[in-house]
């Protein structure tokens, strides 16, 4: 493992050099495996050696003109987005670089020139269907991505890496449900040690009850559609928005008459873990997980995958009060907000529940929670609809909200005591 690491971060490095060992352009296919980084395939087939040819040439016009893109990196997935990926993310730069039919052996081979060489501001992964139907075995594809986020690593340390799990298909593509969850949950054990890797849930989302991919989103059990790409884009924006790749204005939203913000969207005041010192003026908390940014309270994916973090108000609440925010959760997160002590469940409540059957919740969206108490119980609801009549709360207590599994972000905090 560790020769195969080194020959990657050495032909990386050769590859950002003057002109390559092969007496060919840099962008032509190898003919050979002889000397290419990871295992496993790579097509050589004519249709795929002309469409990796024909647009790695167009793109080596393009480096200077994408220095600093959010590149993603993938196969006809990520190619058939389109070159401004429908503009699903606004005004973020962004270049494509995803070849139909392409391998996660083919990523290694051209990440020097398509990704590294624009000295990208983040790179969006996804990658490893069509090594399964390539007959590559899970871990396999799994080695070749973490070759793949070692030489991101060599190349910056702190590059944020957003890797997005394999989509499901079906076994009449020869992409079986168990080997693309066998693949995903060796994805998710690559970044438990990498804090700058993101992993995204995108498998959940688009998976039917059989573990195939969903028709409606996916025509022929491999390629998103239109629906298909706009869930894909909702469930990337808000890890983009919290590495600052979207949505960098603050929010000019100010509360209601009667309510009093008890978050400022600036920073942490008015915020501490329990027994510890409040984070006053403090835009992170004391381990990293809690940051305010653009008016928003962002509870940050734990590369373990789950890691309980709590944050409280140092206030405590003994009046009948009315409770309203907004929370986004990525999909599948886990998180929830503390009433004087009890948890309220909040989490992307389509997957995670417990409440599956709500007609008004908006995955990956912004979405109301009320909290009305009185005397010892409050009517709890999200988007109007009734997720608790009567929870049952002590006394007294303070305001908390709960980090676990996934990304979880708040806004629009305020109470009003009656």
């Amino acid at each position: 493992m560790k020769i195969r690491h080194l020959s990657l971060i050495l032909f990386v490095a050769g590859s950002l050099g003057s002109s390559p060992a092969q007496d060919q352009p840099a962008w032509k296919l190898p003919a050979t495996d002889a000397g290419l980084p990871g295992a496993g395939p790579l097509r050589r087939a004519d249709w795929f050696r002309d469409l990796w040819e024909q647009k790695r040439k167009a793109w080596a016009t393009r480096v200077d003109a994408d220095q600093g893109a959010v590149v993603f990196l993938g196969d006809s997935i990520t190619q058939g987005w389109g070159d401004d990926l429908g503009r699903a993310f606004g005004a973020m730069k962004v270049a494509n670089r995803g070849i139909s039919g392409d391998t996660t052996r083919g990523l290694l081979v051209r990440l020097p020139g398509d990704v590294l060489a624009l000295n990208p501001s983040a790179v969006v992964v996804l990658a490893g269907t069509n090594d399964l139907e390539e007959q590559a075995a899970p871990p396999v594809i799994a080695e070749n991505v973490r070759l793949l986020l070692a030489a991101l690593r060599a190349y910056r340390a702190d590059l944020p890496v957003v890797l997005c799990k394999v989509f499901p298909s079906a076994a009449s593509k020869s992409r079986p449900s168990d080997q693309i969850q066998a693949l995903n949950e060796l994805l998710a054990g690559l970044v438990k040690d990498q804090p700058q890797v993101t992993l995204v849930e995108t498998w959940k989302p688009f998976a039917d009850a059989a573990g195939d991919a969903l028709p409606a989103e996916f025509p022929d059990l491999l390629h998103p559609n239109e629906a298909g790409y706009a869930k894909w884009a909702r469930a990337l924006r808000p890890v983009l928005a919290t590495l600052g790749l979207t949505e960098t204005e603050a929010d000019p939203w100010q509360p209601e008459a009667g309510f009093t913000s008890l978050f400022n969207g600036r920073d942490l005041t008015g915020w501490t873990f329990k027994d510890g010192a409040p984070f006053d003026g403090m835009n992170r908390s004391s381990d990293g997980r809690y940051f305010a940014i653009n008016g928003r309270l962002v509870v940050t994916t734990p590369p373990e995958g789950s890691k309980l973090a709590q944050l409280w108000t140092v206030r405590e609440f003994p009046r009948d009060f009315t409770l309203r925010l907004e929370f986004r959760a990525t999909p599948d997160a886990d998180s929830g907000v503390f009433l004087r002590g009890p948890q309220l469940q909040c989490r992307d409540y389509a997957l995670a529940g417990p409440y599956k059957d709500l007609k008004k919740y908006r995955p990956q969206e912004w979405n109301e929670l009320e909290v009305v108490v009185t005397g010892g119980s409050a009517l709890c609801t999200c988007n109007g609809e009734v997720l608790e009549a009567a929870f049952k709360l002590p006394a007294t207590g303070p305001i908390g909200l709960e980090g676990d599994r996934g990304q979880m972000e708040y806004r629009r905090l305020r109470l009003k005591e009656e």
